[in-house]
């Protein structure tokens, strides 16, 4: 490459700003986050650190907002540089502008000049693809570059908050090609924002901050012995999910029982422990939250939102199946769900529904034992007016633990 080439390399990649991302400044334990997210982020740390250090094929880092895919991509370049290798990392938009000005009457180079030094480039990290204006014009650049280092094997990572089926199908096939890239998702959740801030108005735990488990009723003066039994083991079982969250914790039960107190003090107990806050919310509200993001004064939108949500380090979602259950809302609520046990991040779900009753593509998540523990809570309302003494009702065991 000639020494034009590399000056123009230096000038777009514009690492000087990101000379403090490197390896070293990256925090592969998250700093308090649960045990599911450390491991996450170290496995990504390691994966990232090993291709600095011999840049073969592709690297495709995913993830939302602030999750340090940035960070690792700017560490890649920076450990490649420090080493004396070549490497141009760049933001896509960034990339595009200076493509468009090759068109300018005063520029130093032609479009053909500029568009090789990048497709050529040593080591090239695009940064946020998916960020840019999707225009024809853009998506064809973009794809050249992708399409001609593809063809020639050459070194290559891709950062994106974008779903890789919402890409250019041309650039995702290469994108995903096995014997050419590794992609790895980090869920890790905004690292610019603390625990409390990142849900936003979203989380309702302040509203519930009594709730504890040592506020928690077993109810001894107005229950049968074989529903304070099953209380008790409600307790029990989510005192132990709250010690070491992990997989899925689901309560069933009708309403007032006790499930939203139990719910609520396992997230009282991580924000007592010192952890990151988790993020409390009623169903029907996320989807109206949701929702609110399609107006035209929302100041977020929905991609974020939702992201936000699903990628949080511990989620308690209160009253599933109350929420208004049109195709959109089921379909949110699944994708939701579902990526959260592909991750295998921790999250607390409660319902009045009867197993059977709720959608089947989540009934089959709850109902893997290596990951969820359902529990039925058999105790009546707290606030029922039709409570008789405890010696005086018939009952029949119904609590169910699975795990």
């Amino acid at each position: 490459m000639t020494a034009a080439r590399l000056h123009s390399l230096r000038e777009l990649s514009n690492l000087g700003s990101l000379g403090r991302l490197t390896f070293d400044t990256f925090l592969p334990d998250g700093g308090g986050l649960p045990e599911s997210l450390r491991f996450n982020l170290r496995t990504v740390y390691d994966l990232s650190l090993e291709f600095a250090q011999a840049p073969k094929g592709w690297l495709i880092l995913l993830g939302g907002y602030g999750c340090g895919k940035t960070h690792l991509a700017a560490a890649i370049a920076n450990y490649c540089i420090t080493m004396g290798g070549q490497a141009l990392f760049v933001v896509v938009p960034d990339l595009l502008d200076h493509l468009r000005a090759a068109y300018a009457p005063n520029s130093a180079g032609g479009i053909d000049e500029r568009l090789d030094a990048i497709r050529d480039a040593p080591l090239l990290i695009l940064d946020d693809l998916g960020a840019h204006n999707g225009t024809p014009w853009a998506q064809e650049k973009l794809f050249q570059i992708l399409n001609h280092r593809y063809n020639s094997r050459l070194p290559t990572v891709v950062t994106t908050n974008q779903r890789l089926e919402d890409l250019d199908p041309r650039v995702t096939s290469r994108l995903v090609d096995p014997d050419l890239s590794q992609v790895y998702e980090i869920v890790a959740p905004d690292f610019r924002q603390s625990g409390a801030s990142r849900s936003g108005g979203l989380s309702t735990l302040s509203l519930h901050s009594d709730q504890t488990f040592d506020s928690f009723s077993l109810r001894a003066a107005d229950l049968a012995a074989e529903e304070r039994e099953n209380l008790r083991r409600a307790l029990g079982t989510a005192r132990a999910f709250a010690e070491k969250p992990g997989g899925w914790l689901v309560l069933i039960g009708t309403f007032g029982c006790g499930k939203t107190h139990l719910a609520a003090a396992v997230a009282n107990q991580q924000v007592a422990a010192g952890r990151p806050t988790p993020m409390f919310v009623v169903v029907p509200d996320l989807l109206d939250h949701l929702r609110a993001t399609f107006s035209p004064s929302s100041t977020t939108t929905l991609d974020k939102l939702f992201e936000q949500v699903r990628s949080t380090g511990l989620l308690i979602l209160d009253d599933l199946g109350t929420e208004s259950a049109t195709p959109w809302a089921r379909e949110k609520l699944f994708q939701l769900l579902n990526y959260r046990y592909a991750a295998r991040l921790p999250t607390v779900i409660t319902t009045s529904d009867p197993i059977d009753q709720i959608d089947p593509r989540l009934r089959t998540r709850m109902l893997d034992t290596t990951r969820c523990t359902v529990f039925v809570i058999a105790a009546p309302s707290y606030r029922s007016g039709d409570a008789s003494p405890a010696g005086k009702r018939t009952t029949r065991r119904t609590d169910k633990v699975t795990r």
